[in-house]
């Protein structure tokens, strides 16, 4: 395998940094090539990246000019290099659905604040950006390595795989404000999002529940992540 800075088309992807690092050792291990550290690399009193690595067999590699090369991140000392890996959603479990996310710190943000509320499923509908690009995983703060994930020509093909969700659509013209959503506890919800421009367009009013959350008109939208994050906020809370 050829360590060169990141491309889609790569069978393989990197963690940089301590955090997303240990993140992908722990949560998968068998998915782990290599660790490369970096010779000014030094170890603290609570986690010893070599002494980690020795726990789950895997490789480390002093290797300063194969980070350098790869890492656009000022003082990387650790970089995890891992094979790409494929995953199901959970029939059970409720979802976070992003339509045609463009923005992969968005994307990465929004993985990290659904892994916090106990949400362990996220669903994409292409075109979208690329989970597995370093900037996602950096965002993410390595939470992704604890996520199932699926990528989905549309949104028809995800729904006709969970039609037994109970669906809400957040949309700028939504007939019901957040506020009022009483979601019953006992069947699995997906939440569905649009990309950061154009948010979901008029027929996704007619998919689910379309939601709204209320802000004041000196703003015209609210952030993606946020709004995310509020829609999660009342639902899990």
């Amino acid at each position: 395998m050829e360590i060169k800075s990141y491309k889609k088309n790569f069978e393989h992807s990197y963690t940089f940094g301590m955090f997303p690092t240990v993140e992908l050792i722990t949560s998968r291990p068998n998915d782990v090539v290599k660790v490369l550290v970096s010779s000014g690399y030094r170890s603290d009193n609570s986690l010893d990246i070599f002494e980690l690595c020795k726990k789950y067999n895997i490789k480390t590699e002093i290797n300063d000019k194969a980070i350098n090369k790869i890492s656009d991140k000022e003082n990387c000392f650790v970089v995890g290099v891992f094979n790409k890996y494929e995953c199901s959603l959970e029939k059970n479990q409720s979802h976070i659905v992003l339509v045609n996310p463009s923005n992969m710190g968005n994307m990465g943000t929004i993985i990290r604040t659904l892994v916090g509320f106990g949400l362990s499923n996220l669903a994409i509908i292409s075109p979208g950006v690329d989970i597995f690009d370093p900037k996602v995983i950096r965002a993410s703060m390595g939470a992704l390595f604890k996520l199932n994930f699926k990528y989905y020509d549309n949104f028809s093909d995800y729904q006709k795989s969970f039609n037994d969700h109970k669906v809400y659509t957040f949309m700028l013209d939504g007939a019901v404000s957040l506020k009022e959503i009483k979601h019953d506890e006992d069947r699995c919800f997906s939440l569905v999002f649009g990309n950061e421009a154009t948010g979901l367009d008029s027929s996704f009013s007619k998919a689910g529940t379309s939601v709204f959350i209320k802000h004041t008109d000196r703003i015209d939208s609210l952030n993606l992540t946020i709004a995310a994050g509020i829609a999660m906020y009342h639902f899990l809370s």
